[in-house]
């Protein structure tokens, strides 16, 4: 194995004649010839579709960077005016932060502006047209504190159907008002089937729970 080896270092290449290393050039310079001739071609065909592609990614680049500047501003701009609203307590200022944004922002404004004049329409108007599930179903659990005398237990409880689920904030206090509602009407096995949905609930609130076993 080793004189095989020793025998094969010994080899030696042959050299290439002056007409190889000549046809060797030939070779490269067609090479890069047709690979130029293809990259011309290339750039021919989808040169403007190239150029036209990076400009589309430069516009929508640069649109995406306006829009995240103009809506960090305008948001900025709504918290200011929502500050200066509530420290002069303007109701018109605060319906007009409500009705020309979006989201939590808008019922915010359009609440403090319920609390600033006791317009029980604003309430209404929020109950039914209100942006989040949370501040919808706080106007509506207000509404019945100021008309729930008016109500009977069966309206009450249907006002109040999509409050008493457990997608909202206000689940075990609607429960709880829909029980007692029971109880003033005399309806005490409808009451009982309202309080037990509280104190058989491990995740109910200790103090509603409390309420509601001393009503049970």
């Amino acid at each position: 194995m080793a004189n095989m080896l020793e025998r094969n270092k010994k080899v030696k290449m042959p050299e290439k004649t002056y007409e190889e290393h000549a046809q060797d050039a030939l070779y490269r310079e067609v090479w890069e010839d047709v690979n130029n001739e293809k990259t011309q071609q290339f750039i021919k065909k989808y040169g403007k579709a190239m150029v036209a592609g990076a400009l589309a990614i430069m516009i929508v680049v640069t649109a995406i960077q306006i829009g995240v500047r103009a809506h960090y501003a305008a948001k900025m701009a709504t918290a200011e005016n929502y500050e200066t609203a509530i420290e002069n307590t303007d109701v018109n200022a605060l319906v007009g932060i409500a009705h020309n944004t979006r989201g939590a922002t808008a019922d915010l404004a359009l609440f403090n502006a319920y609390l600033i004049d006791n317009d029980v329409a604003k309430l209404d108007e929020l109950a039914q047209n209100g942006q989040t599930r949370e501040f919808r179903d706080l106007a509506k659990m207000h509404i019945v504190g100021i008309r729930g005398d008016e109500m009977s237990a069966d309206e009450l409880e249907k006002y109040l159907a999509g409050v008493a689920t457990k997608d909202s904030p206000f689940y075990y206090t609607a429960c709880l008002t829909i029980a007692q509602k029971y109880i003033a009407d005399g309806n005490r096995d409808s009451a009982n089937k309202w309080l037990d949905k509280i104190i058989n609930d491990s995740n109910a609130p200790a103090v509603i729970r409390s309420d509601a076993e001393s009503l049970r």
